[in-house]
């Protein structure tokens, strides 16, 4: 490694442990913001960090955005590399924050997938025939019935769950804990779990959800098994996480047309986050209205 890298990784480790012990950022997010002062550091080569200016942090997006970044991914990693330089400002003397009053090149809107509630219910109804599968049973419940994120639900231990009451307590973004209902499915299917978790789980674990090797389950190992379950209940789309999550809020919306309430299970700091769900009620409306109502079939004559 060149003495010039470093520097560059000392502060890195420290802007992260910053997010992590201060910030109390997911270990998910620390991963992406890690991923994000890589690119920086490639970026910038030679280039000390302090003599970095406006115009190589607008030719870096440049760069990233044509070789296919979306602007999303690429507004995350401005903020990844704003929050780095205001840490080094603070911490490490440094007098400008390059990445001040820059923003990342807009992407063309696009609505999240949501599985019809037909396939929701397929991709819940899992045989229990094993413990693995039961365990997995809970996992897809929960999602689909409480709207949790993927870090959320990994971070889950036992004591967060009120089944009595049929609520769950949540910690997510920035520290902030909510309560969220659980469906009857979804407790039925944690009970299943709970009584066989101690199988596979290790005497001191305190995770709610275990691998096979009997420590806390990795986001990763929630990801494949939502992916091979999909496959095998014969669900064509990409099936991951976050999708069983659009489709509970969409779903519940189109069921209660309440927005806020929607809003707060799903740990929104803004319903603005919240309201692309009604253009996908929209879309389902617009669906039902083209499948049903006589006049949506029937194109208009053409004039002689």
């Amino acid at each position: 490694m060149s003495d010039v890298a470093n520097p560059n990784q000392k502060y890195s480790q420290g802007y992260l442990a910053w997010l992590r012990n201060e910030k109390q950022y997911s270990e998910l997010t620390a991963v992406n913001y890690a991923r994000d002062l890589h690119h920086l550091f490639e970026l910038s080569g030679d280039t000390p960090l302090a003599n970095l200016k406006i115009h190589h942090i607008r030719r870096f997006i440049g760069q990233l955005h044509s070789k296919g970044l979306s602007g999303r991914s690429l507004a995350r990693m401005l903020s990844a590399w704003r929050g780095f330089f205001t840490y080094l400002m603070r911490d490490h003397g440094l007098t400008d924050n390059p990445c001040v009053g820059l923003r990342a090149p807009k992407s063309p809107k696009t609505l999240p997938q949501a599985l019809s509630p037909d396939e929701a219910t397929r991709m819940v109804d899992l045989p229990t025939d094993s413990t693995e599968a039961i365990r997995d049973k809970a996992i897809f419940e929960l999602f689909y019935s409480s709207g949790l994120r993927l870090a959320e639900l990994v971070n889950l231990d036992p004591p967060q769950l009120d089944i009595p009451a049929g609520e769950i307590r949540v910690i997510g973004k920035g520290n902030k804990t909510r309560i969220v209902p659980l469906g009857q499915f979804a407790i039925s299917a944690l009970q299943a779990w709970l009584a066989v978790r101690e199988q596979i789980a290790k005497a001191d674990e305190t995770a709610l959800f275990v691998g096979s090797r009997g420590q806390r389950i990795s986001p990763r190992v929630v990801q494949l098994r939502m992916k091979q379950w999909g496959i095998k209940q014969g669900i064509t789309s990409n099936v991951h996480p976050h999708l069983l999550r659009h489709s509970f809020a969409t779903h519940v919306l189109q069921s209660s047309g309440d927005l806020r309430a929607v809003q707060e299970m799903l740990g929104h700091a803004s319903i603005s986050s919240t309201q692309i769900y009604t253009h996908l009620d929209f879309q389902y409306l617009s669906k039902i209205y083209d499948a049903a109502h006589p006049r949506a079939k029937r194109k208009p004559e053409e004039k002689t």
